[in-house]
């Protein structure tokens, strides 16, 4: 063994020193991974905007993922295995064949603490500033390291297809929406976004993925005017209505010909009186059809955003919808619409305003056949599937496979269902609790 001395020269500083850098650049490497891959790309925009370029270059480098990954991946292994190398033969030198195993245990140890939990702890803190301070140097590592990076990606890209894996380099990770639906169930979950708010904003993100079919009011409870009544008749049926608008239709239900506003009605019979001073008996010579609206007929497999779009582009809230036969299946307003995002809207005329919906002493909840699913899950925060059905009566219907008579009672879903009530074939009244 050399004189300790001898050992202690100028080449062990030098060597200890290169160690110390690379150490160094490998905290780096690992820390600015980190930091562009947690960091936020909304809080980096809002940064962009505002002017920083920073968050402008970071936004750029996260554009390119695997691009990114596979460049500090490629400096982190260079500076790691060279400072491995160069501390091996270090300690060889100072202690023999026994150095081998001792710097492995030092190296370790040195990479573990100041190379990846350090600079990883605090780039996952301040994942977006610190990914601002490292884009700089970082693009440059990118393009230097561009060649070797492409040629790296599609030999892995090769391989993987051999095995029958095929890379979309278009596809992200995670679609923005599914990344907003569950930072809303995750910060709804810790008590950090109300129920409400949750709600709201899932609701405007699930319009795209809607059809006006799960939504519409089914034909069998739309309330008409058949044009061939007496005026009167007529008059009586929209004073009492709890609509303003009302479909007009002629000899057959199907045979939709218009939409009646209240508001043109009063307006029409008013001025064909005379006035306050004139004669009702000329209301007898009053057609509805000449006052109602054209209508408007909607396909039921529109999308909820689709429709909404139309209804403002149109400016008008009603629409009849059809299915691919033309035969009428419901009607949808853009208040039903509006309702998926804010909850339900009632006035003082919703004959449903005041039944809110609440459990009973055992847990049970009373609810009509014809609720949606959806909103009854929105309603207590359960997770009823509606992919198969849209209301609880065929929700209930789908899963017994039979039309079931008051009285019986099902399990599924982790749910206990008793049917309270039938009209006909329709289920109008159920009892629902959890099991």
């Amino acid at each position: 063994m050399e004189d300790s001395t001898t050992l202690l020269d100028g080449a062990f500083w030098i060597s200890s020193g290169i160690i110390l850098c690379l150490l160094v650049l490998s905290g780096f490497f690992s820390g600015s991974e980190t930091a562009l891959t947690a960091a936020s790309r909304g809080k980096l925009r809002v940064q962009a905007d505002k002017g920083s370029r920073g968050a402008t270059r970071a936004l750029r480098l996260t554009e390119d993922t695997e691009r990114l990954i596979g460049s500090v991946l490629l400096g982190n292994n260079l500076v790691n295995i060279l400072a491995a190398s160069l501390a091996t033969a270090l300690f060889t030198r100072l202690f023999g064949e026994s150095g081998v195993a001792l710097a492995t245990l030092v190296m370790t140890l040195l990479v573990l603490i100041f190379a990846e939990v350090l600079p990883k702890t605090y780039a996952i803190s301040n994942s977006e500033r610190a990914a601002s301070m490292v884009s700089l140097p970082i693009s440059i590592v990118v393009q230097v390291f561009a060649p070797i990076v492409t040629a790296v990606r599609y030999f892995v890209r090769g391989v993987l297809k051999i095995f029958g894996v095929d890379i979309d380099p278009d596809s992200n990770i995670l679609a923005v929406r599914e990344e907003i639906a569950g930072a809303l169930q995750l910060g709804h979950s810790e008590g950090v976004v109300e129920k409400e708010d949750r709600d709201r904003i899932l609701g405007a993100l699930d319009l795209r993925e809607r059809v006006v079919e799960e939504i519409m009011l089914h034909r069998s409870g739309i309330e008409m005017i058949d044009a061939g009544s007496p005026p009167e008749e007529i008059l009586s049926q929209c004073l009492q209505s709890n609509h303003t608008r009302l479909p007009v239709y002629r000899d057959d239900p199907e045979n939709i010909i218009g939409v009646i506003h209240a508001k043109d009605l009063l307006r029409a019979m008013y001025k064909l009186i005379g006035g306050p001073d004139g004669d009702a008996a000329a209301l007898k010579n009053f057609d509805v059809s000449t006052v109602a609206m054209k209508p408007y007929f909607v396909p039921e497999t529109s999308t909820l955003d689709e429709q909404m779009r139309q209804f403002l582009r149109r400016r008008t809230h009603f629409a009849l919808v059809v299915d691919e036969y033309g035969s009428l299946q419901g009607l949808i307003t853009l208040e039903d619409i509006l309702e998926e995002i804010v909850g339900e809207i009632t006035d003082e005329f919703d004959p449903d305003g005041d039944h809110m919906l609440s459990p009973g002493e055992d847990g049970h909840y009373l609810v009509d056949g014809a609720m949606t699913i959806r909103d009854l899950n929105r309603a207590t925060d359960w997770s009823l599937p509606d992919e198969e059905a849209n209301t609880l009566a065929g929700l209930v219907i789908h899963e017994a496979q039979m039309i079931p008579t008051a009285g019986q009672v099902f399990s599924f879903h982790g749910f206990r269902f008793e049917v309270l009530a039938r009209d006909g074939n329709r289920i109008t009244q159920l009892k629902i609790r959890p099991l």
